[in-house]
């Protein structure tokens, strides 16, 4: 079976720093575009970073320069390194793989508040 399970949400103040990890397994990870989706209350899913297989990455507009993505491949993770975190960054977070089909994780929560 497909896994993806992510892991280092929680409550953080603006202007912090948080890293998600999502660790897949039960598909041939280093083949997937790896990505990072949020959703926050009353709002659609929002693609936020992805990766290609090659180290390709891909950004949203409103996370340029505070977020980043990154792959290691031998551990069959993702991660997203956040920083400079802002009150809009609250929203629930999707790790995604992404190939011939489609896989989502369960979601965390990232709250950034006072």
């Amino acid at each position: 079976q497909v896994q993806l399970v992510e892991s280092g949400g929680g409550l953080v103040q603006p202007g912090g720093s948080l890293r998600l990890s999502c660790a897949a397994s039960g598909i041939i990870f280093s083949a997937y575009v790896m990505g990072w989706y949020r959703q926050a209350p009353g709002k659609q899913r929002e693609l936020v970073a992805a990766i290609t297989s090659g180290g390709s990455t891909n950004y949203a507009d409103s996370v340029k320069g505070r977020f980043t993505i990154s792959r290691d491949n031998a551990k069959n993770t993702v991660y997203l390194q956040m920083s400079s975190l802002k009150p809009e960054d609250t929203a629930v977070y999707y790790c995604n793989a992404r190939l011939t089909k489609t896989y989502w994780g369960q979601g965390t929560q990232v709250t950034v508040s006072s």
